[in-house]
């Protein structure tokens, strides 16, 4: 993808429906070479503050030729932890002339569009914005 830095994509996996022994179970025999378990990285992972792009998000900011400097994702990071202090499930995060759509509880942006696409546009499923 030209343009998109892969500093901020981070892949990340879920695991539903395993309860607690076999988690641990798991955990047991999944150790990586650095002595962690997948779980704690896992955890780590979830942990983390940067905010991620969802397949369609990137696929956004390619066909928009929207250009993110570490600066945009750190202020976006930051309006993302905004809203999850405010209690926001879905953002409306808008940052110069671009809007994004976020899930506030995955850390994850939806989609993003730019202010050309931005006049007479109706946002839905959102219950809060942040105005960088």
């Amino acid at each position: 993808m030209k343009n998109i830095s892969n500093d901020y994509v981070l892949n990340r996996s879920r695991i539903n429906g395993v309860n607690d022994t076999q988690n641990q179970q798991v955990n047991k025999q999944s150790s990586t070479k650095n002595g962690k378990n997948f779980k704690e990285v896992l955890d780590q992972i979830n942990k983390s503050d940067q905010v991620i792009f969802s397949k369609h998000a990137l696929q956004r900011l390619e066909k928009r030729n929207i250009n993110l400097s570490k600066e945009d994702l750190n202020q976006i990071s930051v309006a993302v932890n905004k809203a999850k202090d405010k209690g926001v499930k879905e953002a409306l995060i808008i940052l110069r002339d671009n809007a994004f759509i976020t899930s506030v509880k995955n850390n994850t942006v939806i989609t993003a569009t730019t202010g050309e696409d931005l006049t007479e546009n109706v946002f839905t499923n959102i219950d809060g914005a942040v105005i960088i």
